[in-house]
């Protein structure tokens, strides 16, 4: 994970944090936020054992506000919190908790301004996107509290004479949540409000360069849990660094450990998990293709390929990074996309009409100086953008490369606004392309071919998790199943049957006769 915490002496950074919380201290007190925080809760608040971090402004460089992180020994004591959290919360009926989770969600929406401004400050995102992914943890709320009502297993058939066979849905236990920078509320959201639901409790622990917003987000779920008289160790959270991610993905406490991240780390977690048999959910990462075809809505797409692009800086897991243009239209697109480019607003993502924040890190900078460069070097020719901003921040141009598929830095996931435009002859060349990456998250067509749809949505078009027709590659609803294939991890989030990796399944057999009937007809007298 990429980090923006600099080691100073504890002095040094009280006196930095100090001067800038300042300048936000209604925003930050109201979300329960101080100039120091306590970064460890497990049904209490204590002060992290490990070092003290200070979150800065991405915008500007500012210090914002510090949190004491927690170590090893303190994610085992929230993993045990949790676990003698689970008996009473797994035993309420699960409506019940779906009423729990439906007012988490409604206190989610009281704050959806603050906490939308929250993430511009720490995350860099501008404020509608803001907004939008705490509406994402609101929706999923909704979603769940239907579950609540409908969770149901199945009754089939049974062969044997006075028998019912059936499927049983119980809670796991206790449920890991790893989430990463770019999306501090609205995964952790998918996951929470779902395993809630469906009877678990949890130890979350999010980003180190986003503990202000786990902090802020702990203390208002803790909130509900309290109004409902439930141990709030339900939902413990420990902000903290890669030991503390190990201890969740080693401890044979935790069934299941949902992690989003790098594929790099996302394969460190898999086979640690795997090692204890124990189940895990991996969200990683993308390497997004669309493909604009010589019949395509060209205003739509040019629209779609700016938001899929640009949105967020560049830095969604889904975000627009290949695009196959058809040669009968490649110039056309390619000369409205640069006019489309110049004319996108840059700067604080505080301020209305800003379309494009900073990059979240000094280093999400450098790997985008650098991605431009490997890119020049390898044959691609830069279009428009791929400098960075001469100002304070972590502020770069939008980088759109004429670029040639066999290029090994097409291939590589770089978290930052660089779109490869390639041209294409036909249809059957852009799917091939769009599956020659190792990931396989989300995918776009723009075509008025219904032939081309259902080619693109069968078992000869894209292989990817999200196939879409006519839309971005970013910007998911929660309704239907989110997660890719192949190196983006396999782990499905959200909505469709999501709930199911939150549960266990049983296959219950029940005899309500007075014979004892054995399957398939054996004999065993």
């Amino acid at each position: 994970m990429l980090r923006v915490f600099q080691r100073k002496s504890l002095r040094v950074l009280q006196a930095r944090a100090a001067s800038s919380f300042s300048q936000h201290e209604e925003l930050l007190r109201r979300l329960g936020l101080d100039e120091v925080n306590q970064g460890v809760f497990t049904g209490t608040w204590q002060d992290g054992k490990g070092e003290v971090l200070t979150s800065y402004n991405p915008a500007n460089g500012e210090a914002i506000a510090q949190v004491t992180q927690g170590n090893a020994a303190q994610a085992k004591e929230a993993i045990t919190a949790a676990q003698a959290a689970w008996k009473d919360w797994a035993a309420l009926p699960l409506p019940r908790r779906g009423d729990v989770v439906r007012q988490l969600g409604d206190e989610l929406r009281a704050c959806k301004h603050d906490l939308g401004r929250l993430l511009a400050l720490e995350v860099g995102k501008i404020i509608p996107e803001g907004e939008g992914e705490v509406q994402e943890y609101v929706d999923i709320c909704e979603y769940a509290v239907g579950l609540s009502r409908s969770i149901g297993g199945q009754v089939f058939p049974s062969e044997r004479p006075e028998h019912a066979l059936m499927e049983q849905w119980n809670p796991l236990g206790v449920v890991g949540i790893i989430s990463a920078f770019n999306f501090p509320v609205a995964v952790v959201g998918w996951n929470q409000a779902l395993s809630l639901v469906a009877g678990n409790t949890h130890v979350w622990k999010g980003a180190p360069t986003t503990s202000l917003t786990s902090v802020a987000l702990a203390k208002l779920t803790q909130r509900v849990l309290e109004a409902n008289d439930i141990n709030p160790a339900v939902c413990s959270m420990v902000c903290g660094q890669a030991d503390v991610g190990r201890v969740l993905s080693e401890d044979s406490r935790v069934p299941l450990v949902s992690f989003t991240g790098s594929t790099e780390v996302g394969r460190q977690v898999g086979v640690a998990v795997q090692e204890r048999f124990g189940n895990s959910l991996l969200e990683l990462g993308g390497n997004n293709a669309m493909i604009v075809m010589e019949d395509a809505d060209l205003d739509m797409a040019v629209r779609s390929i700016l938001f899929a692009a640009v949105g967020t800086a560049g830095q969604r897991c889904t975000t627009l990074r290949r695009l196959m243009l058809h040669e009968d239209i490649y110039d056309t697109v390619v000369e409205r996309l640069i006019k489309a480019y110049e004319k996108v607003t840059i700067g604080d993502p505080s301020e209305a009409g800003v379309l494009c924040g900073p990059l979240h890190t000094e280093q999400a900078v450098q790997n985008f100086l650098q991605g431009i460069e490997d890119a020049v070097s390898q044959g691609g020719q830069v279009l428009t953008g791929g400098q960075r901003l001469d100002r304070p921040g972590n502020f770069v141009q939008p980088a759109m490369i004429a670029s040639n598929h066999d290029m090994p830095v097409v291939h590589r996931e770089i978290f930052a606004p660089i779109l490869h435009v390639m041209k294409i002859k036909d249809f059957e060349e852009a799917v091939h392309l769009n599956n020659s990456v190792a990931q396989g998250l989300s995918s776009s067509l723009f075509t008025q071919d219904p032939n081309r749809i259902f080619k693109w949505m069968g078992p000869s078009g894209s292989d990817c998790g999200i196939v879409n027709v006519r839309i971005p590659t970013n910007g998911a609803e929660i309704g239907a199943a989110f997660g890719g294939n192949k190196e983006t991890g396999g782990g499905r989030e959200s909505g469709s049957d999501a709930w199911k990796q939150y549960m266990r399944r049983s296959t219950c057999t029940i005899n309500y006769g007075n014979e004892l009937p054995l399957a398939q007809g054996i004999k065993f007298e």
